[in-house]
């Protein structure tokens, strides 16, 4: 996959333009990632040109952008889960140190990752994992794709499974 897309990924998802797009989510765009040396591994963009951090939304809007992204978290999990018996976990990030949007990682784990890499954060994974052509995202991925949008699919909210209400005081302690 190559094209523009990369050098606005945002404005790309809003056109329907951009080929990672899984899903439109409430606050943004469930992406599946260029890089796939941990198969699933995802990204939520907000949907928002110009929003750089979390602080930048609304109040309202980064409850539903962090929603967004527990669901898209969810999603791969249990993707992953039914695809590899070796999956461990999922890791959430928000870092914002590179790319100038808004958006947040979610990284399949697995016990078949190296062992002097396991335990720490992915970003500590060495650089030509990042770029070899083997884990570039392609049609090899296709039905890791439908799996994650599958997933997203079923935890969607359904007219008849309205959102939970949240306690007056719980209501209270979020607003301070």
């Amino acid at each position: 996959m190559t094209g523009d897309w990369r050098t606005d990924r945002i404005g790309t998802a809003l056109r329907g333009e951009n080929p990672t797009v899984l899903r439109r989510l409430t606050a943004g765009f469930a992406v599946i990632g260029d890089v796939q040396f941990l198969p699933g591994y995802s990204v939520l963009l907000v949907d928002e040109p110009g929003v750089q951090r979390l602080s930048d939304l609304p109040r309202a809007r980064r409850l539903s952008f962090l929603s967004d992204m527990d669901r898209l978290g969810e999603a791969v999990e249990r993707a992953c889960r039914r695809l590899d018996p070796a999956f461990r976990r999922v890791n959430l990030e928000i870092l914002g140190n590179t790319d100038p949007f808004l958006h947040a990682h979610v990284w399949p784990r697995f016990e078949w990752e190296p062992a002097d890499v396991v335990g720490l954060p992915v970003w500590l994974y060495p650089r030509e994992r990042w770029s070899a052509e083997e884990f570039r995202l392609g049609p090899q991925h296709d039905a890791l794709r439908e799996a994650i949008g599958t997933e997203l699919d079923r935890g969607s909210p359904t007219p008849s499974t309205p959102p939970r209400s949240l306690p007056p005081d719980e209501t209270t302690a979020m607003t301070m």
